[in-house]
């Protein structure tokens, strides 16, 4: 996929927002050719230097930027000069679902695996034993607590890991 197109998609769009936030996001999106300095970027983006650095430092934790650093031999300042490197964002959104898949599979097994009760007036969920502990009932409002179906939420989940696997061509 070619750096323009990928900045289009909208899923990269909203990765990079995840990441960055806000205020980081001009940085993320308008990456600049070749190394730049923070300073050039904010300058440029109208930005404040710390937001810019935030974002900067957000995106080389996340292997999508790297620095090199300068030092000005008159005055023996440090200059951080940055690219970016955003033909790993392919890589980074498939460790990102394959994480989902994992959490997704971890929690239909949770959820599988215990009873759960609910307060209808506070919308508080308890496994068994604690719904056993505070003898059922809702330790907020004293209202009794209902055992609970999850049979939907299991569904839903069995729906997304289903195609959480397809997109990563996944078996069971």
């Amino acid at each position: 996929m070619a750096f323009e197109d990928l900045l289009d998609d909208p899923v990269v769009q909203k990765y990079l927002h995840e990441l960055v936030g806000p205020k980081g996001m001009p940085v993320a999106a308008a990456p600049p050719d070749g190394e730049v300095t923070d300073e050039e970027l904010a300058e440029r983006l109208g930005l404040e230097l710390n937001d810019v650095r935030r974002a900067l430092f957000i995106l080389y934790e996340n292997d999508l930027a790297t620095y090199r650093r300068v030092r000005d031999e008159d005055s023996g300042w440090l200059t951080y000069l940055w690219t970016f490197q955003y033909e790993n964002v392919p890589g980074n959104l498939r460790e990102e679902m394959d994480r989902l898949l994992e959490a997704l599979v971890d929690r239909r097994e949770y959820e599988l695996e215990n009873e759960f009760y609910l307060c209808e007036v506070c919308s508080i969920r308890f496994e068994f034993g604690e719904a056993m502990d505070l003898g059922f009932e809702c330790p907020e409002c004293g209202s009794a607590v209902e055992a609970m179906e999850n049979t939907d939420l299991v569904d839903a989940m069995d729906d997304r890991i289903e195609r959480l696997r397809s997109e990563l061509a996944v078996e069971a």
